[in-house]
């Protein structure tokens, strides 16, 4: 199994169908909002004439109205990587690809006490939390409501605290990087034009119809979905809350934030090899199926 991974503007994708059409190879996308149906622009999904007839998955699974966790995710995709045919895995997320290829299992969720819980003062909770697990700083950053939410509703539901669940063998082989599905992975570093990029990214989306396709989603787009970026912008746009211009501002900034994340959580993989940015796609091309040769033998 192969996988071209790399921050957003990196060139991934054009290169994992190129790799993939010479592979007879099929993709599967670790991207965490490709998943929803009709987010197409503002996530740069690749369109039917983009894919050039290679089989894509984990795109348009959802409609955007449903909740889909990294959980979710490793549950529908998983099953995909048992199969006789070479599969690429391609995207921006860290942890849902993690989720496909490493040992990584989910405690369960109450929606009824979410919502409790989301309704219950952070203070209160990190009292509760630290009553139960001292510790629990140290794996949980106190700051984070929705963390805290989170590790809350876990010990609720299971007894298990933060610290109690850092010491498992999973979190221990997650911490190593011990795969669980053999792999070789290639990174695409954006070089230092990715600003550029990004911005012309931008304006392509503008100029193709991203505030219509956030208007006509926007009464469909559940918790998850209407916060990505690039509709939780237009979406202040559309209320009236800023300008146009200032909401694609925004866009470009959260946009650019979101693509330094994702650099620095794939360069902490020791797993991934590291290609430079070349402006020609067939280079890259080439140079990553020559890093991923010498990574499987």
């Amino acid at each position: 199994m192969l996988a071209i991974l790399g921050p957003t503007a990196s060139g991934k994708t054009g290169m994992a169908i190129e790799i993939a059409s010479r592979l007879g190879a099929e993709i599967i996308s670790v991207d965490s909002m490709q998943v929803y149906r009709g987010m197409d622009i503002g996530t740069a999904k690749p369109t039917v004439i983009e894919r050039r007839g290679v089989a894509h998955h984990m795109i348009d699974v959802v409609d955007p109205s449903q909740e889909f966790s990294v959980a979710d995710f490793r549950r529908v995709g998983k099953p995909l990587l048992d199969t006789d045919k070479p599969v690429i895995i391609t995207g921006g997320s860290g942890l849902h690809f993690r989720a496909l290829v490493d040992p990584m299992s989910f405690a369960p969720t109450d929606p009824e006490l979410r919502a409790e819980l989301e309704d219950t003062s952070l203070q209160a909770l990190v009292s509760e939390l630290e009553g139960v697990d001292p510790g629990a700083g140290r794996h949980v950053d106190l700051a984070n409501e929705r963390r805290i939410i989170r590790a809350v509703e876990i010990y609720r539901l299971t007894g298990e605290t933060p610290s109690s669940r850092a010491a498992s063998a999973e979190a221990r082989d997650l911490d190593k990087y011990v795969a669980e599905i053999p792999f070789s992975a290639v990174g695409v570093d954006p070089g230092v034009e990715v600003d550029e990029r990004i911005d012309r990214r931008l304006a392509a989306m503008r100029s193709g119809g991203l505030v219509d396709e956030v208007r006509n989603l926007r009464e469909r787009l559940g918790r998850t979905a209407r916060y990505a970026v690039g509709y939780k912008e237009i979406i202040e746009y559309l209320d009236g809350r800023m300008s146009l211009d200032d909401a694609f501002d925004a866009v470009g900034r959260n946009t650019r934030r979101l693509a330094r994340k994702q650099r620095t959580w794939f360069q902490r993989d020791p797993r991934i090899r590291w290609i430079p940015w070349n402006e020609d796609e067939g280079e890259r091309v080439d140079r990553a199926l020559e890093t991923l040769t010498v990574q499987s033998s």
